[in-house]
């Protein structure tokens, strides 16, 4: 049997190659090849997983859907002519096989639509789409549009009927109430979880030791693009300095977790610029133990930046301040509250905020400025049911561990057994 992934992302490669290596896992017959419709699909290289046909990263970064100039300068960038190419490429590719070949697709309604262009049965993960954007488990939130309410999905019709033609053989939406509203509508969809949470499990501290005051232990999440991660950090600092001066009595640890491509030095500048103090080395109370993080310290309060630990960071930190897509949900995901401030994009912009405020629920804050982080967080952390409903909320919302393995298995009974 022969499998082509269609993803649309670095954060759709990352998903449907631990699918891929959960199918490996399961069957050792299996031939892979793959096509990120967006970038360069590194994550496919790297499990040495052949590409079908042209790559290339537009301009964009594929966060064309929230401001018309990025569609236009991705034209500019070749993008009609790399689409073409592309769907030639899934074509030759199907017309080719002499043996069973299938397509998984992974992202939003461009690998769904290629999917079934290429003729063979198909599956999809939807990563992109969830119905807590239009509602919840008590009804249509009160944003959602007369329109949006008739349509009765935030999948559109056309979507939905991709979805319901006799080659898909499967749907995993990313949510138990997204699957609820497609089987709705005749569609093949299992809940199986979200395989965003995949790989995200306890570890255990490094050189945390008991102190006489517990420390408030925050996760800075400014983003992994430039440069607008960098105008994010600012903000998140502007907003680290509220905090510092509300609990001025208490330990505090701000944990940074940067991403990997970033560099650190605008970041580290900005610290020393607004009075941090850089130090030579980890602090014995650290909460991560990361040798190469860069340590700044000001007052009552240890910053920790680091490229390597994201995982520690997301697991020993108490709450979020975050300008993240991805990132915001994992750490939502744990049960864990995160605050939130727009920015000004190409992807954290006020609507992408918003719409995300709308997707995590009452576990994700929005505030309007960097000073209105201070004043949310004691509130939040003196009130033990409204973190116990964050916690049930977040884990609700994204699902349990082990997707991906759960996604492979039934994979191989729909499509690789047929």
């Amino acid at each position: 049997m022969k499998i082509l992934c269609l993803s649309n992302g670095h954060g759709e490669d990352a998903i449907a190659v631990r699918i891929l290596e959960q199918l490996q896992l399961q069957s050792d017959t299996l031939e892979l090849a793959a096509l990120p419709l967006v970038g360069e699909g590194h994550a496919y290289t790297q499990l040495g997983i052949p590409m079908i046909g042209s790559v290339q990263k537009m301009p964009s970064g594929g966060f064309v859907y929230m401001d018309g100039r990025q569609l236009w300068r991705d034209l500019q960038g070749g993008l009609l002519r790399l689409t073409l190419a592309q769907y030639k490429a899934i074509r030759e590719w199907g017309l080719s096989q002499a043996e069973p070949a299938t397509v998984l697709a992974v992202g939003d309604i461009v690998p769904l639509l290629f999917a079934w262009l290429s003729g063979l049965p198909y599956a999809f993960v939807g990563t992109a789409k969830s119905e807590y954007y239009l509602q919840n488990e008590a009804g249509w939130l009160s944003q959602t549009s007369r329109l949006e309410r008739w349509l009765g999905s935030v999948y559109m019709p056309w979507e939905r009927g991709l979805m319901r033609c006799r080659r898909c053989k499967a749907v995993f939406p990313r949510d138990k109430l997204t699957t609820e509203v497609l089987q709705q509508y005749s569609v093949p969809a299992f809940d199986l979880g979200n395989p965003m949470m995949d790989g995200i499990s306890p570890k255990h501290p490094g050189t945390e030791v008991s102190e006489p005051i517990q420390p408030l232990r925050i996760l800075l999440l400014p983003g992994s693009r430039a440069p607008e991660a960098y105008r994010n950090w600012q903000q998140i600092i502007q907003a680290v300095a509220g905090v510092m001066s509300t609990f001025s009595e208490q330990p505090l640890y701000f944990l940074g977790a940067v991403a990997p491509a970033l560099d650190l030095a605008p970041l580290c500048d900005y610290l020393t610029a607004t009075g941090w103090a850089s130090q030579p080395s980890l602090p014995v109370s650290t909460p991560i133990f990361e040798p190469n993080a860069f340590v700044f310290t000001q007052k009552n309060a240890t910053l920790l930046l680091t490229q390597q630990a994201y995982h520690d960071c997301l697991l020993m930190a108490d709450l979020a301040i975050a300008m993240a897509g991805t990132a915001t949900e994992q750490f939502v995901g744990l049960g864990k509250p995160a605050i939130t401030i727009p920015g000004k994009g190409p992807q954290f912009t006020p609507a992408f905020a918003e719409a995300q405020a709308r997707l995590l629920g009452s576990s994700l804050i929005l505030v309007e400025q960097p000073a209105d982080v201070a004043s949310v967080i004691p509130s939040l952390l003196h009130d033990p049911n409204r973190l116990q409903h964050i916690a049930e909320n977040g884990r609700r919302r994204m699902g349990e561990s082990g997707a991906a393995a759960r996604i492979a298995h039934l994979l191989e009974q729909q499509l690789l057994a047929a």
